[in-house]
């Protein structure tokens, strides 16, 4: 075939003018760009920045565009094509994606246009530190005949390219699990706060100089590599798997040998600590230690973390239904499940012991018991108010023990178990408020993932 003459840029961002620069010599080159500073780059590599329309009218174009815009901009190039009645042009794109331009030119390329896929294994930064020698192109030939891919093939060749021809979808797989997997790590390690120390070790160095060039790129040639590819979504599950595995095998499943670590959802005296006792019983060879952590959230945080070995939270009541504060902290954290269980409930009204109930004018209390006692407390204590705390205070043990304390003025109420106003000192105004007899309470006993 005779050697094209003409070729032009689309897209003229960092790896745009990298691509100019190593064709300039050798083709009538325009590059075309619709940001700002375009002339002023375009004069720094001595070459002519030009119109669309010009551009589009090269024997090559080579589409330099970020990997989200690049089909909107096929879309429209091949409509003013048609409309300007252009034929056999070549199309070449340099995506780091190869599946979804195949894809863009499959649906919108007319039959006499060739069009060849390609993915530079490098870009400004690698060239500037290694320079262009002995760098790596895939070249999928797709809608090249052979004499045209031969002839694109030599060329990337006398460049000093290692030329390796790879379907799109092969490359999309590997390309999945290399640049996808570098990226990702590099983005987290600049998440994270990854700094240089005094102390860096040859790895710690490489590992800085892989969230540097990362980040060197911009954040949504990030996203673009790992939404485009149809490969990279497997590749972050088995990634973030494979992290969960090496944390969870750095903790042991028992903190101490002599006595199992449990955390559970309530306070000392609350149904919780009931339905953890209860647990235990079972075998009671088995010594143990409770630590009262008020929430699911913050029980689940200590198990993920390795500050206990067993977890226990409320899942479901047979009246109130979920416990909706377990399922939000659920949904943030992994865990095996080892049993659930159940336990019989029933909720006592308790006043400071100073106080005097006609003064009292709110029940506060977790919003299961709340559910669970529903009509009776309408019924009984219509004018009080109900509500529930935020954070630990979430917990009806918690409010108890704040009570007894004084740090809960006295028109305030709780409701909970005759134990816990046995052990707070509280005053018992009613016991089982709870609308149903039968009241079960279904418990979770977890474990960090085996």
């Amino acid at each position: 075939m005779p050697k094209p003459t003409s070729a032009s840029i689309i897209g003229f961002g960092r790896f745009g003018q990298l691509w100019a620069s190593i064709l300039k010599d050798d083709f009538d080159l325009c590059v075309y760009d619709t940001r700002d500073d375009i002339v002023e780059r375009a004069g720094e590599l001595t070459v002519r920045p030009a119109s669309l329309s010009e551009a589009l009218s090269a024997e090559v174009i080579f589409y330099c565009l970020p990997i989200s815009m690049f089909e909107q901009a096929i879309a429209n190039h091949v409509s003013i094509f048609k409309n300007s009645g252009a034929t056999q042009k070549t199309l070449i794109d340099v995506l780091s994606v190869k599946v979804h331009p195949r894809e863009v030119f499959e649906r919108y390329l007319p039959a006499d246009f060739q069009a060849l896929l390609t993915h530079p294994m490098f870009g400004p930064d690698s060239v500037k530190l290694r320079g262009l020698k002995d760098q790596t192109i895939v070249l999928d030939k797709f809608r090249l005949n052979d004499e045209t891919f031969s002839f694109w093939s030599d060329y990337f060749k006398s460049k000093g390219l290692n030329v390796l021809q790879m379907s799109a979808d092969d490359h999309d797989r590997f390309a999945a699990e290399s640049q996808g997997v570098t990226h990702f790590v590099g983005r987290i390690l600049d998440e994270f706060g990854f700094e240089p120390t005094a102390i860096d070790t040859l790895g710690a160095q490489k590992l800085h100089e892989i969230k540097t060039q990362v980040c060197n790129d911009s954040w949504q040639l990030f996203v673009d590599l790992q939404t485009y590819n149809p490969y990279t979504r497997s590749m972050r599950v088995k990634l973030s798997d494979a992290q969960s595995k090496v944390f969870n095998k750095l903790l042991p499943n028992r903190i101490y040998k002599d006595r199992l670590v449990v955390g559970i959802q309530g306070g000392r005296g609350s149904f919780n600590e009931e339905a953890a006792r209860y647990y235990m019983s079972r075998t009671p060879d088995v010594p143990y230690e409770l630590r009262y952590l008020h929430t699911t959230e913050n029980v689940l945080r200590a198990l993920h973390e390795g500050a206990v070995d067993r977890g226990q939270f409320a899942i479901h009541n047979s009246l109130g239904g979920i416990v909706t504060e377990t399922v939000q902290a659920t949904a943030r954290y992994s865990y095996d499940i080892i049993e659930e269980f159940a336990i019989k409930i029933s909720h006592a009204l308790m006043i400071r012991r100073d106080a005097d109930f006609s003064l009292v004018d709110t029940i506060m209390t977790h919003p299961q018991v709340l559910r669970q006692c529903r009509t009776n407390l309408e019924k009984k204590y219509s004018k009080l108010n109900k509500t529930s705390g935020e954070g630990e205070m979430v917990d009806h043990a918690k409010v108890a023990e704040l009570l007894a304390g004084g740090q809960l003025p006295a028109n305030v109420a709780t409701m909970g178990s005759k134990v816990l106003a046995e052990i707070h000192g509280l005053k018992i105004v009613e016991e089982n408020l709870q609308d149903l007899d039968e009241n079960f309470t279904s418990f979770l006993w977890v474990q960090r993932p085996a």
